[in-house]
C-alpha cells in the first residue's frame, strides 16, 4: 500500500474514529464487522487519525504528528499510516473520478459509491475503483422470472455494464404478482424482449440485451458459456430442467467462472455464492447437504419435498424480490470484491421466524465428482 503516493489521505467519512473512556480508538463500522479497536496508550495515534482528514499529504500528516509528540521516529508514523490504509480505513480525498464515468454517471452512482467505500476492507485510493469494476463487467443472466427478473434489476440499477438476459418464455398474468420487471401490459410478450425494455428504460447507461432462447441440455449451456468476450460471472435464475444447477455448476467449473444461484422454497430464501477453486461447488454443498435434516438443496430449484407435489412452487413479491436481491448481492461481491466474501456457500432467511439465518457452508469434498481431484 503506497500511501505516500495519494494526494490528500483521509479516513473514509463512514470509518470516522472516536475514543472510548478507556482511550482506545474505534475506527470504522465495529458493530458491522468492518471496524477495529486500537490502543493507544501515549496519544499519539489519535492525533493521527484526526489528521487524517483529507487536507494534508502523507508528509504533512507525519509532520503534524511528529510536532506533538516526542520519542517518535518519522518511520514509525508512516508505518501506521500504512497499516490504517491496508486494513481498509483510509482513501485518496483527491483521488479523480475515473475518466470512464460521465458526470450523469457519477450523480446516479453517488449514493451507492459510499455504501460501498463503507463496506470496503481492500486497500484502495478510492470507491469508484469498486464502481468501475461493475461498468466494465459482463454478467449473463438465465431465467428473468421471479428471482432472475429480480437479479437483473438490481445488476442494471448498480451499474453492471452489460447484462445478457436469457429467457424462452412469455409474460402469463400469473407471473405479475411475482415476476416485478413486468405490467399487464406485457402480457404475451417474451419475457427477455419485455425485461430488456424495462432494464434499459431503467438505467440506459448500461447494455441490455435479450434472446429468446432455450437451454434443455448440458450442451446448450455450454454453447451459451462459450460466448466472446467471455463472460464475468453467470447468474442462474431459471428452475429447469430440473438438472439445471448440476449443468451450471460443471460448465462454471470447466469454464473457471464464477455464478449465482437463488430460490424460494415457501417462506425459505436462499442463494448460493460459488467460484470455481474457492471452497465448496455447488454439488459439494448439495451432496452433504442432503445427509443433514433440513439442509436439502434439491436437484433443480428450491422446492422441498414436502412440496414437491404441488404443479407450482408457492411465491410472492416479497419472496421472488428478497431471493433476486440475495443473488445480486452475491453477484456484485464477486464483481467487486466488495464485502470480501469467501465463495462456497449458501445463505439466506425463514421468514417464517424473523431473526432466523440460514447460512451453509460446508467443506469441499476431496472426493468430489465435479469440483474433486481425480483419481
Amino acid at each position: 500500500m503506497a500511501v505516500a503516493q495519494w494526494a490528500r489521505p483521509r479516513v473514509k467519512p463512514e470509518h470516522r474514529g472516536y475514543r472510548t473512556v478507556a482511550g482506545n480508538i474505534r475506527i470504522g463500522s465495529v458493530i458491522y464487522g468492518v471496524g477495529a479497536e486500537i490502543e493507544d496508550p501515549k496519544g499519539w495515534l489519535w492525533t493521527l487519525v484526526e489528521a487524517a482528514d483529507g487536507t494534508r499529504s502523507s508528509r504533512d500528516i507525519v509532520t503534524a504528528v511528529l510536532t506533538r509528540h516526542d520519542g517518535l521516529e518519522p518511520g514509525d508514523v508512516t508505518a501506521a499510516l500504512e497499516q490504517l490504509a491496508s486494513a481498509g480505513f483510509l482513501e485518496d480525498a483527491a483521488a479523480p473520478l475515473p475518466g470512464q464515468f460521465s458526470a450523469r454517471e457519477a450523480e446516479r452512482y453517488s449514493r451507492g459509491v459510499p455504501l460501498l467505500r463503507w463496506m470496503d476492507l481492500g486497500a484502495r485510493a478510492s470507491a469508484w475503483e469498486a464502481q468501475l469494476r461493475l461498468k466494465e463487467a459482463r454478467v449473463l443472466v438465465l431465467g428473468v422470472g421471479g428471482t432472475g427478473g429480480a437479479a437483473a434489476w438490481h445488476l442494471a440499477a448498480s451499474g453492471v455494464g452489460r447484462l445478457h438476459l436469457l429467457d424462452d418464455d412469455r409474460v402469463e398474468l400469473s407471473n405479475l404478482n411475482r415476476q416485478l420487471l413486468y405490467g399487464e401490459a406485457d402480457l404475451g410478450r417474451p419475457k427477455a424482449e419485455a425485461a430488456v425494455d424495462r432494464l434499459a428504460g431503467l438505467n440506459p447507461d448500461v447494455r441490455v440485451t435479450g434472446e429468446i432462447r432455450r437451454v434443455a441440455t448440458a450442451g446448450q449451456l455450454a454453447a451459451v458459456l462459450a460466448s466472446s468476450p467471455p463472460y464475468d460471472l453467470f447468474v442462474l435464475g431459471a428452475d429447469g430442467p430440473p438438472q439445471i444447477r448440476r449443468w451450471v455448476n460443471r460448465a462454471c467449473l470447466a469454464a473457471g467462472l464464477p455464478w449465482v444461484d437463488g430460490g424460494y422454497s415457501g417462506p425459505l430464501v436462499t442463494a448460493g455464492i460459488h467460484r470455481p477453486g474457492t471452497g465448496a461447488c455447488w454439488e459439494c454443498l448439495h451432496e452433504q447437504a442432503t445427509q443433514q435434516a433440513d439442509l436439502g438443496l434439491p436437484e433443480g430449484a428450491d422446492e422441498p419435498a414436502a412440496s414437491a407435489h404441488l404443479p407450482w412452487n408457492p411465491a410472492s413479491a416479497v419472496t421472488a424480490g428478497l431471493s433476486g436481491a440475495l443473488v445480486a448481492y452475491g453477484a456484485l461481491a464477486l464483481l467487486t470484491g466488495v464485502p470480501p466474501l469467501e465463495p462456497g456457500f449458501r445463505f439466506g432467511f425463514n421468514l417464517m421466524v424473523p431473526g432466523d439465518e440460514v447460512t451453509l457452508r460446508l467443506p469441499r469434498r476431496p472426493d468430489c465428482p465435479a469440483c474433486g481431484s481425480p483419481g
